[in-house]
């Protein structure tokens, strides 16, 4: 290997003389937002016993996770995180989310957990 490749497949070593390396296709496309089938959850495991606003379910880009997630964070007035195709806000606001998310065309958003 060349001193300017970096060998990020971590594939050390081949015997077979016709092999490549391909480079993965990330190409993960957003939904619309009327096919997003999104679940809000009350969630409280390792957070020392506090509450928070758990949306799971969103299939798309991590920018268009992080928009939807400040987007929320905003409507509620709280801070939060976006990331692993979930976004939490913190504090109980289930209802709030469910009727921003229903209203901006997240048709199929459903409160989930009992």
């Amino acid at each position: 290997m060349s001193k300017n490749k970096i060998n990020t497949s971590g594939l050390v070593y081949s015997t077979d003389p016709n092999f490549k390396i391909e480079e993965e296709k990330n190409d993960i496309e957003t939904l619309k937002p009327n096919l997003q089938k999104l679940r809000v959850w009350l969630d409280t495991k390792h957070r020392a016993g506090k509450v928070a606003t758990l949306i799971t379910g969103f299939i798309g880009t991590d920018e268009d996770l992080q928009t939807l997630g400040k987007s929320l964070k905003n409507t509620c007035g709280t801070g939060g995180s976006a990331k692993d195709a979930e976004i939490i806000v913190q504090g109980d606001h289930r209802e709030k989310v469910v009727q921003w998310l229903i209203k901006n065309g997240y048709s199929q958003t459903k409160k989930a957990g009992g």
